[in-house]
């Protein structure tokens, strides 16, 4: 039978990380579960792309354990890391598109990587058909990030990050910058993609309308821990000053007014439209 470890995607254990003398983290423990949406917020500085750097290996930690799929990711060769790696994506803050590259051609760029062996003709066509599933239009394949708008740099970006079906996505603030439209059609987007892909989702984000939207749970970063992991009602039940603040504030407030008015909008029934 599976155990319950198997459900385990993400497994973070004493994590200490640091600049110098600032400490960033010390004793960061969390589990990510397969197949949720993980949403991870907490106040500037208390360093949430910290936290997913070490994840994927960019930041080593000066402490403590982090398994990626029941595998360690800290002291590896980089040979040995491939085969995870090519288990998970990610979609840095902005996009971090190749500006002398097209689109497809910076969708192309992990398929590289990995299967240096593919033809041009498959690389293309996988590409194109990345680029349509994050809901850009075709022709923004042979475009140059420059020509882009701000949420199409962002949907580029989510289509290089899928290129290899990854099981496990990782998302750096995705709809920072956008506006309101534009961050609900990415909620919207990334919740689509997690359904028919089977994905697990490690989303770091300020926005309340995406916790509300569609994370399954949310992960609390302060005092250098994450100090509650649970859905936004269990974390509301807690009586921490920043989780109140943050949950309760004029923005959570119209977060959660925002969820009961489209709540109420895809109701069969009830006389709204």
């Amino acid at each position: 039978m599976p155990s319950a470890d198997d459900d385990i995607i993400i497994r973070v254990r004493g994590l200490r990380t640091s600049f110098g003398d600032q400490v960033i983290h010390d004793g960061l423990d969390l589990d990510v579960r397969r197949g949720e949406i993980l949403g991870v917020v907490g106040g500037s500085g208390t360093g949430k792309s910290v936290l997913m750097r070490a994840i994927i290996g960019l930041q080593p930690p000066d402490e403590g354990e982090i398994t990626v799929f029941g595998e360690s990711t800290i002291g590896r060769e980089e040979t040995e890391a491939v085969e995870i790696r090519k288990r998970w994506g990610v979609l840095f803050q902005g996009g971090a598109l190749f500006s002398t590259l097209t689109v497809a051609e910076n969708v192309q760029v992990p398929i590289r990587e990995f299967y240096p062996e593919l033809d041009l003709a498959l690389l293309d066509e996988i590409a194109s058909y990345k680029v349509v599933m994050t809901g850009l239009p075709a022709e923004a394949g042979p475009k140059y990030p420059a020509e882009l708008s701000g949420g199409m740099k962002k949907r580029a970006g989510l289509a290089r990050a899928l290129a290899l079906d990854p099981e496990l996505l990782f998302l750096d603030e995705p709809t920072a910058g956008l506006d309101p439209i534009g961050a609900a059609g990415f909620d919207e987007l990334t919740h689509s993609l997690q359904q028919t892909m089977g994905l697990t989702v490690f989303l770091i984000t300020h926005d309340l309308d995406t916790l509300y939207a569609i994370c399954d749970r949310v992960a609390v970063l302060a005092d250098k821990k994450v100090i509650a992991v649970g859905t936004i009602d269990e974390l509301l039940a807690l009586d921490h000053p920043w989780i109140q603040e943050y949950f309760n504030g004029p923005r959570g407030r119209a977060a959660v007014a925002t969820q009961e008015a489209n709540g109420a909008r895809k109701k069969p029934g009830t006389g709204t439209d």
